[in-house]
């Protein structure tokens, strides 16, 4: 699949230069070293994992020089992030690629006790979490079931549990305990999952996403709610759109990023406005 989308790219203008990665990390260390040499124009080929590295290779370097810009050929088996634009994958990548259409996208920037990250899509504590760790560790090659799957098993295991936080100017922090939080840039994960259907990817604002302790019962019958965005209109949830977040973890938590599965004990979130250019 990728050959021919890439002879379409040349036979349209479009000069390409391959990287092949290998393991894990590697597209990081690709991206900052092509920034380095003076690369600018870089596509990701892949899902959402692979733009993910390829963001954390260009920051925060780019951040001092001139800004990037990040083109897509969603062939891995997330591709949330390019959803926000069309249903239609690569033919709709290949479209934006041709005509040179690009627009302003923000990077969220997540301090840890270890480091930073960037991200351009979500990041994701409790419910959501475990079932992308599970889908990571145990479904990572059965694509959309994957997800259905690590779904019901999280539901099996169901645990509702605080994540201390306070955003903007608050003075308390937050420490309800709540079934799952999303810090959002982009309305979808896990594929067709739409978390934060209000977010908007040039707001220089994080979607911030909270559902409250449901119970199982609750989660299963709004479920399709998740899918459509209509489960921020639940009782229990809520959502807000914010400058700054700032954690009080006791301990590092299974987040998901970017579809990604880490463990970290977050410090602060906050945003680089339109600091990345995408081809979308």
């Amino acid at each position: 699949m990728l050959g021919p989308a890439l002879e379409r790219l040349r036979s349209g203008g479009i000069e390409v230069q391959l990287a092949q990665t290998r393991a894990p990390g590697e597209a990081t260390q690709i991206a900052r070293e092509a920034y380095e040499r003076g690369v600018r124009n870089f596509i990701a080929v892949g899902g959402d994992g692979t733009s993910y590295e390829l963001v954390n290779g260009l920051y925060p370097r780019a951040l001092e020089g001139d800004k990037p810009t990040l083109a897509f050929l969603p062939l891995g088996t997330g591709n949330s992030f390019l959803r926000d634009f069309s249903d239609r994958g690569v033919d709709h990548a290949i479209e934006s690629i041709l005509s040179r259409r690009s627009q302003p996208c923000d990077v969220l920037r997540l301090r840890h006790k270890e480091g930073v990250i960037h991200y351009i899509n979500l990041l994701s504590m409790g419910f959501t979490a475990d079932v992308a760790t599970l889908r990571a560790r145990r479904f990572s090659g059965w694509g959309e079931l994957g997800y259905v799957i690590s779904i019901f098993l999280a539901l099996a295991r169901f645990q509702r549990r605080p994540f201390p936080l306070r955003v903007d100017n608050e003075k308390e922090f937050d420490r309800r305990p709540c079934l799952f939080l999303t810090f959002n840039n982009s309305k979808y994960t896990g594929g067709t999952m739409m978390i934060a259907p209000k977010a908007e990817i040039n707001s220089g604002l994080v979607e911030y996403v909270r559902w409250g302790p449901v119970g199982r019962l609750g989660l299963i019958r709004n479920l399709p709610g998740l899918y459509d965005g209509s489960h921020i209109l639940h009782p229990l949830a809520e959502r807000k759109a914010v400058r700054h977040v700032t954690f009080a973890l006791d301990a590092p938590v299974d987040v998901m990023v970017d579809g990604e599965v880490l463990s970290l004990r977050c410090e602060d979130l906050d945003v680089l406005p339109g600091a990345l250019n995408v081809v979308a």
